[in-house]
């Protein structure tokens, strides 16, 4: 039997910040008591708070470790790997690992190259080795107006931890890139495209749109209701967006761009869930709706990394200073997206709960972590 016990610490339950003494045994919470006193043997938390470990369900964080620059593939193991203890250092201990599905038939275009099954069965074995230190699980973004969704689809199985399914459609002039002049200043300063790069750019997605939404949507959908996986819409706008994808199953909103939008996922009971960066950063680079505008009206279930994982306790941490209740403000990177995701044994600071854990003091309004475990064992 492996015993610790956390002392002198502000433990974050779901709704309350508990200062007190946690023991753990055998990577599961055993008990939790008020209290400030140290017992012999004890972690001395020094008033450090101890959260849940996080847990995210969208990151394009490993798309990063893939491709450092532009047109510069990395080794997909090594990109892994560096992603995994990137995650670990930031607090998240469960993550879905958000791959692209839907490629364009000409390989020789930049940026969508097909890469999901490969980098999935080196996640996987590296997984079967436990050479990984968090809990990875697949989420798959399904570009729908692309040649090859269908095909990428149908290379995944039951057995590869599919738990997410996102359906995308990143057409210039609607959704995420509705305002197609920052769309622009994206692609010129991003790809380098001159002008009539940036028309024959969008021409040809709007043409692909034409082909392909309605048919792979279609294929998307029944191919998540086969999997058993979650069903996520992504960028949607408007209320009549959401109410056609909840009519699809979806349950998690990714990033709805508009109050609008945001609303209709209340009434439609989807799980709200915003870009960490747009709290850090004040609101979105793209000019859509601001994620701490949805937080102060209620209107915002789970925060996302996106593409920072440093971001997510940081933005919590904002939001719940802001809301003078950190435990609201760490729900919402562990309790809630648990629930969302099917999880039980996690997200929660709880008796018989999985000990997946994170230390941090708060300084200047900053989260700054000094300890992370995964099932009561020490990955950072």
């Amino acid at each position: 039997m492996t015993e610790t016990v956390f002392a002198n610490a502000k433990i974050i339950t779901e709704h309350a910040v508990l200062h007190g003494t946690m023991k753990i045994v055998d990577g599961v919470i055993a008990a939790i008591d008020s209290g400030a006193g140290v017992p012999s043997g004890a972690v001395d938390c020094e008033g450090d708070y101890i959260a849940p470990g996080l847990i995210e369900l969208h990151t394009d964080n490993l798309e990063r470790h893939l491709s450092p620059r532009p047109r510069v593939n990395w080794p997909k193991r090594a990109a892994v790997l560096g992603h995994d203890r990137e995650l670990a250092g930031s607090g998240i201990t469960t993550v879905f690992d958000a791959l692209r599905v839907g490629s364009e038939a000409d390989q020789k275009r930049k940026g969508f190259v097909r890469y999901a099954r490969e980098t999935a069965d080196n996640i996987l074995d590296l997984m079967r080795q436990r050479a990984l230190k968090v809990s990875h699980y697949i989420h798959l973004r399904a570009e729908l107006c692309t040649d090859t969704l269908v095909e990428e689809l149908h290379e995944f199985s039951p057995n590869d931890r599919v738990g997410l399914i996102s359906l995308m459609d990143h057409t210039p002039g609607q959704r995420q890139f509705r305002d197609t002049a920052k769309l622009r200043v994206y692609l010129m300063g991003k790809h380098g495209y001159d002008d009539a790069g940036v028309k024959a750019h969008i021409d040809r997605l709007q043409n692909m749109q034409a082909v392909y939404l309605d048919k792979h949507r279609a294929a998307a959908v029944a191919y998540a209701k086969e999997m058993g996986a979650v069903l996520a819409s992504h960028d949607d706008t408007t209320a009549d967006d959401v109410i056609a994808s909840s009519g699809e199953g979806v349950t998690v909103a990714e990033f709805p761009t508009t109050l609008e939008a945001a609303i209709a996922c209340r009434t439609q009971d989807q799980y709200i869930v915003m870009g960490a960066p747009n709290v850090i950063r004040g609101g979105s680079h793209f000019g859509n709706i601001a994620a701490q505008e949805l937080s102060d009206g209620g209107l915002l279930d789970i925060l996302s990394s996106d593409y920072v994982p440093a971001a997510l306790l940081n933005a919590a941490v904002t939001l719940g200073i802001s809301m003078n209740d950190m435990a609201a403000g760490i729900r919402k990177v562990t309790a809630v997206p648990a629930d969302a995701a099917g999880f039980e044994d996690r997200g929660r600071i709880a008796f018989e709960k999985r000990a997946d854990l994170v230390r941090f003091a708060v300084q200047d309004g900053l989260p700054m972590i000094s300890s992370v475990w995964v099932r009561g064992t020490r990955v950072s």
